[in-house]
């Protein structure tokens, strides 16, 4: 049975759902999902759990990275391309040298009003699904933090355009960023494309696309990336043979070294020969540290 992460290059128009079905179909397995959502229109990482690797989505790394266009002098409903219109201003003087300071104010721990139409859930309910309905909702401010943001490209014109790389952490809305980059010149921005580069440690120059999958299946030449390397930055922890075998059934193992990690972080487990077991956590007793199972991936 396959077992591990695709590093899947989303095509433009399907949802991160949709690219789910197309994956559970062609590999066959009912238990697959995505590590982050991509909206329709964007392209780029999409990282897919297979199998058991379901389970440890949760404990891969957050951190994502983008390529976008952002055109100025638009505002829309949805703020990018997919929206109604609701104002244009036309600014054929703008230059990049009036732009490219302002991007700093998208640096660093910043605080950010989500698109009116995205799936944060507001008493229960989806926001797109209120705005759809027409439905005036307080959008929840919320801090995300952005690690680089840097101008790629310029191209000036009635309604210019802006290229950037964009490095941040998780929940970060880039839809937001262009719409509030057009506040800041008192005027619009929307997102006009959008290309996520890397996705928990995946990167784009080696995903693969739904075709090249297919293809590769029909060739019975795919190799799933393995759980370890998807999960390269936790600390590992290696087991002898007997505690490996206790461990795997859910039992609890007291553990006297010295160890660095925090007491709350997750932890690879190996045994001896080097295999992945799953994830463990230090857990402080009153006996001692000991090491508690949070999911066991293979079998002893």
């Amino acid at each position: 049975m396959v077992q591990g992460f695709l590093n899947l290059n989303k095509p433009f128009g399907l949802t991160s759902h949709d690219c789910v079905a197309r994956v559970r179909r062609l590999v066959r397995l009912k238990r697959v999902g995505h590590g982050g959502t991509l909206d329709p229109a964007a392209t780029g990482v999409l990282p897919i759990a297979l199998g058991k690797a379901t389970r440890l989505l949760q404990y891969m790394r957050q951190d994502k990275a983008y390529e976008a266009t952002i055109r100025l002098g638009v505002r829309t409903t949805t703020d990018d391309l997919e929206g109604e219109v609701v104002a244009t201003q036309a600014l054929p003087g703008l230059m990049l040298e009036n732009v490219e300071p302002l991007l700093q104010l998208f640096q660093g721990k910043i605080q950010q009003i989500p698109p009116v139409f995205s799936a944060i859930q507001v008493k229960g309910q989806r926001l797109y699904d209120l705005a759809r309905a027409g439905e005036a909702v307080e959008v929840p401010v919320r801090e995300v933090e952005v690690y680089k943001i840097e101008a790629l490209a310029w191209r000036p014109g009635e309604f210019p355009e802006i290229d950037v790389a964009i490095a941040c952490g998780s929940g970060t809305y880039i839809r937001a960023i262009a719409r509030d980059l057009g506040v800041s010149l008192n005027t619009g921005g929307v997102l006009a494309s959008l290309t996520r580069t890397e996705s928990s440690g995946f990167d784009l120059a080696d995903s693969l696309t739904l075709e090249e999958l297919e293809a590769q299946l029909q060739q019975q030449t795919f190799q799933p990336v393995l759980p370890v390397a998807a999960l390269k930055h936790l600390e590992a922890i290696t087991l002898t043979s007997g505690d490996a075998h206790r461990w795997c059934l859910g039992q609890r193992l007291s553990w006297n070294d010295t160890f660095t990690n925090a007491p709350t972080s997750a932890l690879r487990v190996h045994d001896e020969a080097g295999e992945f077991l799953g994830i463990g956590q230090m857990i402080d007793s009153e006996n001692g540290r000991v090491l508690t199972p949070q999911m066991v991936f293979a079998t002893q």
